[in-house]
């Protein structure tokens, strides 16, 4: 049966894959991002924005529920990454890497819940890393942002059960996208080695993640946040 998505940051990386990937499903997408999005579907209905942008945010979310009358799924993919010496770190990037990874996450998260509220039936992903994890030297303020991601997620998830919403998180290793272009090769290496399975994730493995977190028999999963690669707390 054809459910609605909402998947925030399609525009290009996994976000834009995900899309494509439900639209093959004949399910509906609803994406956003800050840049233009050159998906073409019938079923892909796209907005420009900022997802830390409160009213655009509540805009979508009720433009959505306007049309299609419900909403299924809600992938909190957007986000950024940025690494850096702490000691060299601006506020304004601070700032600009909670906006979207903690607040965007935060805002979605809250409107779309309150649809998935009524309807009695829901299901989130928001997107944690292994940096978190593994306390990655240079990744101190991305992995805070994901740190305070995987908080929420286990918190709320206690708040939306009695709505049958259930909440989880995945947290990728480095894929190759755009996302991780800039971090030096040998950064990248002695990450990899410190995973169990030492090798990039792919699209396949976030697809296999989402899809068990999302299924109709997942009912009993909620709070959960899954490491890929073999990196665990």
């Amino acid at each position: 049966m054809s459910q609605v998505f909402i998947i925030t940051g399609t525009s290009k990386g996994i976000g834009y894959e995900l899309a494509l990937y439900y639209l093959q499903n004949n399910h509906i997408v609803v994406g956003c991002s800050r840049n233009t999005c050159s998906i073409e579907h019938e079923n892909y209905r796209h907005f420009n924005l900022d997802v830390s942008d409160e009213k655009s945010v509540l805009k979508l979310v009720r433009s959505t529920k306007k049309e299609f009358g419900r909403i299924d799924v809600l992938l909190n993919n957007a986000g950024i990454a940025s690494m850096n010496h702490f000691l060299t770190t601006s506020f304004s990037s601070v700032q600009n890497i909670f906006n979207t990874n903690f607040f965007g996450t935060f805002l979605f998260s809250r409107e779309v819940s309150k649809v998935m509220m009524k309807q009695k039936y829901g299901r989130i992903v928001n997107y944690t890393t292994v940096a978190s994890a593994l306390r990655l030297e240079g990744e101190a303020i991305y992995a805070a942002s994901k740190s305070a991601i995987e908080n929420l997620t286990q918190t709320i998830s206690k708040e939306l059960a009695p709505f049958n919403i259930t909440i989880n998180a995945i947290g990728p290793t480095p894929i190759e996208t755009d996302l991780i272009k800039a971090v030096p090769k040998d950064k990248i290496q002695a990450l990899l080695e410190k995973q169990a399975i030492k090798r990039f994730g792919n699209f396949e493995d976030i697809k296999n993640v989402i899809d068990f977190f999302i299924s109709k028999k997942s009912d009993f999963i909620t709070g959960q946040i899954i490491y890929l690669g073999g990196v665990h707390n």
